[in-house]
């Protein structure tokens, strides 16, 4: 078989007169035998990972399946994601015990999952949260590190952490994410031609010239102000990284389709359909930036903790209703607040179906990603740290297992996200402290 053609190759031709040129498709030709790596560079398809939080929880009777393993029954709250239960694993029966600290609403559980520490409020963070942890392990060698995004728009809807107090600011917009990723200092990675932008080598000298400033800065200060520095520091290295990136040509990446042009400009809403429209876009340009190589790691807010979506003219709020709305006598739950729940989970099927959509090889998006999905409580009316909802989707490249239902009865909601590390191939033998500290991971879902 000719080996002649290559990612690289553009199809050439003439259009009234002027060149012109379309880049090709990830065709077969282009993969190895097996397809799990691309045959002109020996590049292997790299795993990706990401998370999805949507705001104020479920109702635990109408989630939670009876049986457990490959054979559990859909639920009412479960059916939206019914296309896809092949797709992910269900867990249920996990808390954040708080070791007799107070249960700060909406904010207790959510950091004691993420960081495994329940936290007064987001300024006492100490530990990177769970994701970023991943994202130092295989983050690596693309232009961002990882990517955070609030389909509410508001700018602290973000839920990883970098510890010392340093949470993720996230992009609002479809257009801002779309300029970020595509917009200057982009380099696409099948171009015939490279040459790195005169601004991007200046950034990068400037950058460099402050690594004296900073060692000296470092030996002035204390501890307390050192692990300061320390987080502030890392995502200035991260940009010098960013950058020297940008000076070196990029490895081709054979799945990538550059957009062919902005979202339209929008304003930020908690509307539900504003939310859900934005939603879609950034989980289409979230996919194209894990096809182009510009990411492997991505935190999607599709709501906040306490959720701030609403209907069309109300100014209710999905958190307003889930203490003020009572429970129907006759249905057993609230129905308004049930309704926001289930418009966030077809946001998280979404998601799933475009990553599925996405082919690499012979295999999809979704089979090389693993995505966490989770809530910051249960029954959000009552606060609930127990049963709190995790569902993770995507198989990482063959290392985990999906289509299963697991429950373990009052086991710390950590061990679910340890699980999700080890996944990853993190080589992390704990995580957690005090109660929330756990050193084992789901067996039964790892390959």
């Amino acid at each position: 078989m000719t080996r002649d053609i290559t990612r690289r190759r553009l199809l050439r031709s003439t259009f009234k007169g002027a060149a012109v040129s379309l880049s090709m498709p990830l065709l077969d030709i282009l993969l190895n035998d097996n397809g799990k790596a691309f045959a002109d560079t020996g590049l292997e398809i790299p795993v990706r990972f990401g998370t999805w939080h949507w705001g104020c929880g479920m109702n635990p009777d109408r989630w939670v399946p009876e049986s457990t393993g490959a054979n559990w029954e859909m639920t009412p709250e479960l059916e939206v994601l019914a296309a896809y239960r092949q797709h992910f694993s269900l867990f249920s029966g996990y808390t954040a015990p708080l070791d007799g600290r107070a249960n700060e609403p909406h904010i207790s559980a959510v950091w004691s999952l993420r960081t495994g520490y329940a936290p007064t409020n987001k300024e006492d963070l100490p530990d990177p949260s769970f994701d970023a942890l991943i994202a130092r392990a295989v983050g690596g060698g693309v232009r961002f590190r990882s990517l955070d995004m609030a389909a509410t728009g508001g700018h602290t809807d973000s839920y990883s952490s970098a510890g010392a107090g340093a949470v993720a600011v996230p992009e609002l917009t479809p257009l801002s994410l779309y300029t970020r990723l595509f917009g200057p200092g982009f380099r696409d990675p099948n171009s015939a031609t490279f040459e790195p932008g005169p601004d991007i080598i200046l950034r990068h000298s400037v950058l460099s010239a402050f690594g004296d400033e900073r060692a000296a800065l470092m030996r002035q200060v204390g501890a307390a102000d050192r692990q300061k520095l320390d987080a502030y520091f890392t995502s200035v290295r991260e940009m010098e990284n960013q950058l020297a990136l940008q000076l070196k040509e990029p490895a081709p990446a054979l799945a990538c389709t550059v957009p062919s042009g902005a979202p339209a400009e929008s304003r930020p809403s908690t509307d539900i359909e504003v939310v859900t429209e934005s939603h879609k876009l950034m989980v289409d340009l979230t996919v194209m930036a894990l096809l182009c190589h510009q990411t492997k790691v991505f935190n999607m807010v599709f709501s906040p903790s306490a959720s701030t979506l609403r209907k069309p003219g109300s100014a209710d709020t999905h958190h307003i209703l889930t203490h003020q709305e009572a429970v129907d006598a006759n249905l057993g739950y609230q129905p308004e607040s049930t309704w926001f729940a289930q418009k966030s989970l077809e946001g998280f099927a979404y998601l799933m179906k475009q990553l599925a959509a996405a082919k690499e090889g012979d295999s999809t998006l979704l089979d090389n990603t693993l995505v966490y999905a989770h809530s910051d409580t249960s029954f959000a009316k009552m606060h609930s740290l127990d049963e709190l909802p995790v569902i993770i989707a995507g198989r990482a490249g063959g290392r985990f297992k999906t289509g299963l239902h697991i429950r373990e009865e009052g086991a710390p909601v950590t061990k679910t996200a340890l699980t999700a590390m080890h996944a990853m191939n993190v080589r992390a033998g704990s995580f957690g402290k005090g109660s929330l500290e756990v050193s084992q991971s789901i067996s039964d879902v790892l390959a």
